[in-house]
């Protein structure tokens, strides 16, 4: 298959590349500086929220996986927020519009979103027909989501994956949080009552993969695993994966003192289900927390 990817240096992207190995696949990964991948994969300058990628590096693509983005897990300063969207939104932009001016255009767009679109909604179960929340990170989300559906005047078949709490061994959210958690002084955030939609790399990775090879899959998935757990849930739950204590709460007041605006994300419950993904006939290896949790520290 011929595959343009953008983000495939990310967490999602490395693990994206192992399902396409480039001996068997012709790959064209779009960064701002040479990942120095493999030599079977042809690297293209592209700054997202600066220019258009060169139509040549698209030209004989079949699809196009968009995953690019500034890092939302940073204290938000006005820059960082300028980044956060125009990562998204100007580069998804800029990405339909070089797609828009080729004769030979890929057949599909796969584009990263993020469940942040739902905002904070407590215990509210919440499947891919849920109405997007009000605030900085929905309202980039439904923008950037916006900006990819413009792909379909094109003629392409738009995919949105709705990514939640993405746990690896090698990084995501874990990377931050096991640290913690193997010193001893891991511990529940705020109350706990949190709803946690959480999903491991490698289904992340192969629903993208799905949706890539489907043709029948369109419009939105949610990309999180079918039982998402409350943050006292998941704290217990990493602990005994760990074989560690976690009895330290962070306040809520202090976990926003140290991330300011950001720590919104750390507080919002997201009771998130994969119902498209699931009915479409996508089957998880890791539909629940523990044995995810174990694989990855195995």
């Amino acid at each position: 298959m011929f595959l343009t990817i953008s983000g495939a240096t990310g967490f999602i992207g490395r693990r994206l590349l192992q399902l396409y190995p480039p001996d068997q696949n012709s790959l064209v990964v779009l960064a701002r500086k040479n990942p120095c991948l493999n030599p079977l994969i042809h690297y293209g300058h592209w700054d997202p929220a600066v220019a258009e990628p060169s139509r040549e590096l698209l030209h004989r693509s079949e699809a196009v996986i968009h995953l690019a983005g500034e890092p939302v897990s940073q204290r938000w300063t006005p820059a960082v927020k300028t980044a956060i969207r125009d990562s998204r939104v100007l580069g998804t932009r800029n990405l339909v519009s070089a797609i828009g001016k080729m004769r030979h255009r890929p057949k599909t767009l796969v584009c990263a979103s993020a469940v942040g679109i739902y905002g904070n909604r407590g215990d509210e179960v919440l499947a891919e027909s849920a109405k997007p929340a009000k605030g900085f990170l929905p309202d980039v989300c439904a923008d950037w989501e916006a900006e990819a559906d413009k792909a379909r005047e094109h003629g392409l078949r738009v995919v949105k994956i709705r990514i939640g709490i993405v746990l690896g061994a090698d990084g995501g959210a874990l990377e931050a949080m096991a640290p913690l958690f193997r010193w001893g002084v891991g511990g529940v955030l705020g109350s706990g009552k949190q709803w946690m939609s959480w999903i491991h790399v490698d289904d992340l990775a192969r629903m993208i993969q799905f949706a890539v090879e489907n043709e029948k899959v369109s419009g939105v998935l949610n990309g999180v695993a079918p039982n998402p757990v409350t943050n006292t849930e998941f704290t217990r739950q990493l602990a005994g994966a760990l074989h560690r204590p976690a009895f330290l709460p962070a306040p809520e007041f202090g976990v926003k003192l140290l991330y300011g605006e950001m720590a919104q994300i750390l507080f919002a419950s997201q009771r998130v289900k994969p119902a498209a993904a699931e009915a479409a006939g996508f089957v998880f290896r890791y539909p629940q927390l523990r044995p995810a949790l174990d694989a990855i520290f195995a």
